[in-house]
């Protein structure tokens, strides 16, 4: 599975390294709150608030530089939105890596 990386933050930036560190503060702040809420109305089988979940996460997803992951996260939306969970699994694997990710910055 493809890692998370500071890529794209870094090439945003031009070098300035506080807007650097203000924009993990910001995915480091969101992304935990976005999970829960996201696994909340999972398990509720709520999937039209779980795809607009999936919507927000997957913003994430690109920004850490996750190309291939963002694609699933694309066609899980859809498929959330279609009433099914097809690609679940994958999806939340990432959020497993992305988690673990923001935990060592």
């Amino acid at each position: 599975m493809e890692q998370p990386n500071l890529s794209y933050i870094e090439s945003m930036s031009g070098g300035d390294k506080a807007f650097e560190q203000q924009l993990i503060a910001i995915i480091k702040e969101e992304f935990p709150e976005e999970k829960k809420v996201y696994f909340e109305n999972s398990v509720a089988k709520n999937y039209k608030l779980t795809a607009e979940n999936v919507h927000k996460l997957k913003h994430k997803i690109s920004i850490l530089g996750l190309e291939n992951s963002y694609e699933v996260a694309v066609a899980f939306e859809n498929n959330l939105l279609e009433g099914n969970t097809a690609r679940q699994d994958e999806f939340e694997a990432i959020l497993t890596v992305i988690t673990n990710y923001l935990q060592q910055l």
